[in-house]
């Protein structure tokens, strides 16, 4: 079984390791064998997803949704900020509690002889934090463009400009990337010693990877508008 980690750092690549600045919150206290130390690891799991799951408490209650999100390492805050959006109207937007949002990708299913030992591989990142209501006008563009680009790479430069009204009815949040942590999987199952004679049952790693399908243009899509290269490019 092989449980050491290593991550290609993002182009550019840094010139020196640059350590996560993990809080008490973030200390890896069970399995910190899977944990990783380096930011790179963190920008891995930002860059490598397109979906991140929010919790916070609204009235009381802890709840936990999947949404949208973009990040810009340069930005205000410290370490940089993770964006989501949503209703100016929703209650689990509220800025006034710290929330947690987490990003996990699935790289495969870890298969053993035994139910106990059967694992995943993955790679997962949380930043815990009190977020800020972006005001800044061109911050809240740019942010809006860093979701829709996440999603579809180079998508925001081919629409239209956001409207006022459209701007008016969507609150913006930013949370710092500073208090974070990573832990991840890769190699194959940790069976028993006594298992492994056993060789009626199959064991290994069964890959896993995002798959998008052949696009399917809108009903109401004119005939003369050709798929774009930065949707054809994610097949």
């Amino acid at each position: 079984m092989t449980d050491s980690v290593v991550f290609a750092a993002p182009a550019p690549a840094p010139t020196a390791p640059t350590p996560l600045s993990p809080t008490a919150r973030t200390t890896h206290k069970r399995a910190r064998h899977h944990g990783v130390a380096e930011r790179a690891a963190l920008v891995d799991v930002l860059q490598s997803a397109k979906l991140c799951h929010m919790g916070v408490t609204v009235g009381g209650v802890p709840m936990v949704f999947p949404t949208a999100y973009g990040f810009d390492l340069d930005g205000p805050d410290r370490g940089g900020s993770i964006y989501v959006h949503g209703s100016v109207a929703s209650r689990s937007l509220a800025p006034d509690s710290e929330i947690c949002i987490t990003i996990t990708i699935l790289d495969g299913l870890v298969l053993a002889r035994s139910g106990f030992h059967h694992s995943m591989n993955y790679r997962s990142g949380g930043i815990i934090g009190s977020p800020r209501v972006v005001t800044d006008g061109d911050e809240r563009v740019k942010a809006l463009n860093l979701i829709v680009d996440q999603v579809v790479p180079g998508r925001s430069q081919h629409l239209r400009d956001h409207t006022r009204k459209e701007m008016a009815a969507t609150i913006v949040l930013a949370l710092p990337l500073y208090e974070a942590s990573v832990k991840a999987r890769t190699g194959g199952p940790g069976d028993d010693a006594a298992d492994i004679g056993v060789e009626t049952v199959w064991a290994g790693v069964v890959p896993a990877a995002t798959h998008f399908g052949e696009p399917i243009p809108s009903e109401d899509l004119d005939s003369g508008v050709a798929l774009p290269d930065h949707i054809s490019t994610m097949l």
